[in-house]
């Protein structure tokens, strides 16, 4: 697109959607948000959603994937997707529990613990993107209002 004072080309505005300002303000943010970290974690070796697993995992290895599953506010499918991506890429290993054969444990192998430092510097680049234009109190602002909006979308979780 030309700007037609300069004729230099620009991005193009994002279109606003008035009647529902915050709503489609989110959409925006999450989705560029996506974009940029699909793109950090494909240097990294992964797909979006794999390093909040292996995050969980650094935490607190051998889990159990329904645990991941709570901790992540994702549902089971999602989960075992991801889980069965990151065992075939030889990242978490897969065993049943002991004391209950019915639970599946995730923990990280070694090529996983190995991963922390690389999806740590794609984490921190995004935070510095996200961040940059934002000053201090706009950041304690933002973290305030996300936390708040949670759990509000916690209560939706049942439509």
């Amino acid at each position: 697109m030309k700007n037609s004072n300069n004729n230099e080309a620009t991005e193009p505005e994002i279109m606003e959607v008035a009647e529902f300002p915050v709503s489609f303000s989110i959409f925006s943010l999450a989705r560029s948000h996506h974009r940029v970290a699909g793109q950090l974690l494909r240097e990294a070796g992964l797909y979006p959603g794999q390093e909040l697993v292996l995050m969980q995992l650094w935490q607190q290895d051998s889990q159990p994937q329904s645990s991941l599953t709570r901790a992540l506010r994702l549902d089971h499918s999602t989960i075992a997707k991801s889980v069965r991506r990151l065992e075939d890429a030889g990242l978490v290993a897969c065993s049943r529990s002991e004391e209950d054969k019915r639970v599946t444990l995730v923990s990280l192998t070694q090529a996983g613990r190995d991963m922390e430092s690389g999806v740590t510097q794609a984490w921190s680049r995004m935070e510095e993107m996200t961040i940059e234009n934002l000053n201090e109190e706009e950041k304690v602002q933002f973290v305030a209002l996300a936390k708040k909006n949670r759990r509000c979308a916690g209560r939706l979780n049942g439509i």
